[in-house]
């Protein structure tokens, strides 16, 4: 049989501007964009961007999922955020 590809259209931002979430816990960080309305455009924590363990709580764990967050909504369109730790 032949493969079947499904299409998926690309997600975009209307506005530019959008909210930032941090949670930051003793065990993981977790960091959530969403758009000035409150639905999420893209989200990561460090268990998401494979750390295990005492690793997932490291300042360069959360440097490393805020920016792949960061990175997706970005390619959304969204280019400025207000930031709520």
């Amino acid at each position: 049989m032949a493969g079947y590809t499904k299409r998926v259209k690309k997600k975009t931002v209307s506005d530019v501007h959008g909210k930032a979430f941090i949670r930051a816990t003793f065990n993981n960080v977790q960091v959530t964009l969403t758009d000035i309305y409150g639905n999420v455009l893209s989200w990561s924590s460090a268990g998401r961007n494979g750390f295990r363990s005492s690793k997932k709580n490291t300042p360069y764990a959360a440097q490393v999922t805020a920016s792949g967050a960061a990175k997706e909504a970005y390619d959304m369109g969204l280019r400025m955020v207000e930031v709520f730790v």
